[in-house]
């Protein structure tokens, strides 16, 4: 089942290179075309006048891939693939109902596939720290990833935003690479327990607030519930099945005089959740867990994290404006006594229209880094220790995990208006943070389009 699974899957990248193949004989108004913004076209003319209307459809497409082309845990040559469709609708109510200020935002979202990295990179005895292709996760399903209402106030200095949706937009950064560590803000994947990004939705009630021209704050009360990641809840409304609250704070800061004279973006956050959390080493004695292993874990009444995220552009090609150079580092460290991953650093560059004839195109080139809690190291390590098993390759041995780096080089292609196709090549030293596992080279490619 998966093999032709997988066939079905491949089927619209193959009819994605025959139309590109042959869109530069189509005009602008129709399907296909080079140089309209979907791929269906402007059905005539219906498609801008119910943006004017103040409707939005959303209709995208994400394709993923990826090859192990060396090493990892399990050298066996394989092509996974993981997909994502997004379909949306945003209304302007200011436009369709002359409520100032105001717009409602729907998205339902299904992905499928598999992800190379548990496939092939990992020691299955224990669990990956990030993934070589982000869109893949939180299960193969349908879900409702955002109906949200928003009303600007205030003069329009204060934004409130209610209904549900994911935290995405703390610690808010965009999805250009394809390794999970590079892509979007990075709470989701280091705290994933209790932080549910995109496409994950939970009853919320976020506030931003302008200060200044260059100064924005941000907070927010989300759900905390687990039951949220269960595949069958894709559309669960019931706050059933809630442990407690997450809240983020931020602070959002553009400067005017940056430099280089050119924007940069500067983002200080926190947050903390009230639902009860496990310690990751300690028992429910004041123990080392390992040593009376039937008493359960501490019990901590709340967990908490802090990030940051700097972006600077160091140049702009030709004077282009539409063609900048941007460094960016992005950081997340967790509460070590309650979260599996202590922290995540990432650091990188992105260019857009590296040449000339190609002003659209874009490069990109990141490192990072992710570490495993050391109070959970310390428990991993106890544990080979209570049971004398010494020995990686023992089918009982516990594999210890540590910090695990990656990196990523891709090059986007801007086929056309609606198509982005991004071939890269990632480094996994460590995979799964563990040293006994060799490092691994994936060959990826992403396609992105709108239809």
């Amino acid at each position: 089942m998966k093999d032709s699974r997988s066939a079905i899957n491949l089927c619209p990248l193959v009819l994605l290179s025959m139309l590109t193949a042959h869109c530069t004989v189509a005009t602008a108004d129709a399907p296909f075309a080079v140089d309209s913004r979907w791929m269906t076209g402007d059905w005539n003319g219906e498609r801008q006048a119910l943006l004017e209307q103040g409707f939005a459809v959303t209709m995208n497409y994400t394709n993923e891939l990826g090859f192990n082309a060396h090493g990892g845990y399990n050298r066996d040559s394989k092509l996974a693939y993981a997909d994502e469709t997004l379909l949306g609708l945003g209304v302007d109510l200011e436009r369709t109902l002359g409520w100032k200020g105001a717009s409602t935002q729907l998205y339902i979202t299904n992905r499928n596939g598999e992800d190379i990295t548990n496939q092939r990179m990992i020691d299955p005895r224990w669990g990956q720290l990030t993934s070589t292709q982000e869109v893949w996760g939180r299960g193969s399903v349908w879900r409702l990833a955002e109906l949200s209402y928003r009303q600007d106030v205030w003069d329009d200095k204060l934004n409130v935003r209610v209904g549900r949706f994911g935290l995405g937009e703390f610690g808010e950064f965009p999805c250009d690479f394809q390794n999970l560590l590079f892509c979007g803000n990075t709470g989701g994947s280091s705290t994933g327990t209790v932080w549910y990004n995109f496409p994950v939705s939970q009853w919320a009630l976020q506030l931003k607030y302008q200060m200044s021209s260059s100064l924005a704050i941000q907070g927010a009360v989300f759900e905390q519930n687990p039951s949220l990641q269960d595949n069958d809840n894709g559309f669960k409304m019931s706050t059933s099945g809630g442990k407690g609250v997450i809240m983020p704070f931020e602070a959002i800061y553009k400067p005017r005089h940056a430099l280089f004279a050119l924007p940069a973006e500067v983002r200080i956050g926190a947050f903390v959740s009230t639902a009860d959390a496990d310690d990751v080493f300690t028992g429910a004695d004041g123990q080392p867990q390992p040593l009376t292993p039937g008493g359960g874990y501490r019990r901590h009444s709340t967990s908490h994290g802090f990030w940051t995220v700097l972006r600077q552009q160091v140049a702009i090609i030709n004077g282009d404006p539409a063609r900048p150079v941007e460094l960016f580092t992005q950081a997340h460290f967790n509460d070590k006594d309650t979260n599996y991953i202590r922290s995540s650093v990432n650091m990188g560059l992105t260019v857009m229209g590296t040449f000339d004839s190609r002003p659209t195109d874009q490069l990109g080139i990141a490192v990072g880094r992710v570490e495993v809690s050391p109070q959970f190291e310390k428990r991993q390590r106890m544990l080979n220790a209570l049971s004398g098993i010494t020995d990686y390759d023992a089918p009982n041995f516990i594999p210890v995990q540590g910090k695990e780096y990656s990196a990523e080089i891709f090059y986007g292609i801007q086929a056309t208006k609606w198509l982005m196709v991004r071939p890269n090549l990632q480094l996994v030293r460590r995979p799964g943070g563990v040293d006994e596992v060799d490092d691994a080279l994936i060959i990826g490619l992403k396609i992105q389009s709108r239809f």
